[in-house]
């Protein structure tokens, strides 16, 4: 793609965000994308938030199970980047007219106490890096309609990141083994869906690693106090105006999302 088509892009994506009504999948108007070409939409998107105010507090990590792979037909995660914007409060009411398509997540969420900047990154350069670790659930979204979404089209769209809900009871990284560590799902007190940490890669912290030495060489640092989500334990599962989602993660306690009545922003 060149510039005209890359921008082209990013604004129709911007576009969707503004309106709130999602957009054909962009490999239909750009049939010849390629994986580097929807990086390149995602950092114009970035950029625009940047320049208007928003800052980046984080990334995430994307297609982290090997289910999620298979289905996309790749065999590596993607990632998106987390703003300021993007964090909502425990407890406190999250506008869903925010979103156009939202889903839930629970997440394992590392907050960095240190750098780490590849390539060359350890698991032990990871470890020592991290600060804590918190419960978290990533709302995801997309601006593409009905989620009919390819890689190019997930990637260009920041990786379907909507939004952040953190937990408030940090714990050492030490404390928990996050292979083994379980998950529970609950949606307006149903129980929605089950996993382990074991299901992100193998371990959440080997997310973390590919992380850094993905976006290293492209001049990127993961920074101090930046957070980093790694991936979903479970399946993402869709929310309603005034929904409440609870993760129960072992070791690590509980994060809830709750959000509001109003379908509109």
């Amino acid at each position: 793609m060149d510039a005209h088509a890359l921008q082209e892009a990013a604004t129709s994506l911007l576009s969707a965000y503004e309106t709130r009504k999602p957009i054909e999948p962009l490999v239909t108007s750009y049939p010849e994308a390629t994986v580097e070409d929807a990086y390149r939409i995602q950092q114009r998107v970035v950029r625009h938030w940047v320049e208007r105010g928003d800052v980046v507090r984080g990334h995430k990590v994307g297609l982290a199970s090997a289910a999620m792979q298979r289905q996309m037909g790749v065999d590596q995660p993607d990632y998106g980047h987390l703003t300021g914007t993007m964090f909502h409060l425990e407890h406190q009411p999250i506008p869903i007219g925010r979103f156009l398509q939202p889903k839930v997540e629970p997440e394992v969420a590392f907050v960095l106490g240190s750098a780490l900047r590849g390539p060359g990154v350890t698991v032990a350069d990871a470890v020592r890096a991290v600060d804590f670790v918190l419960p978290a659930l990533e709302i995801v979204d997309s601006r593409i309609r009905d989620w009919q979404i390819s890689l190019v089209d997930t990637i260009s769209d920041n990786a379907s990141s909507g939004g952040v809900v953190l937990g408030s009871r940090p714990t050492a990284l030490g404390d928990v083994d996050l292979r083994l560590a379980g998950c529970v799902l609950h949606a307006d007190g149903e129980l929605a869906a089950t996993g382990a940490g074991g299901a992100v890669l193998g371990s959440p912290i080997n997310a973390l690693v590919w992380l850094a030495n993905t976006v290293g060489p492209l001049g990127v640092t993961l920074e101090p106090g930046h957070v980093v989500l790694p991936g979903s334990m479970t399946r993402a599962i869709p929310v309603r105006p005034g929904g409440t989602v609870v993760a129960t993660i072992a070791g690590l306690g509980s994060v809830t999302a709750v959000f509001s009545e109003e379908e509109e922003a």
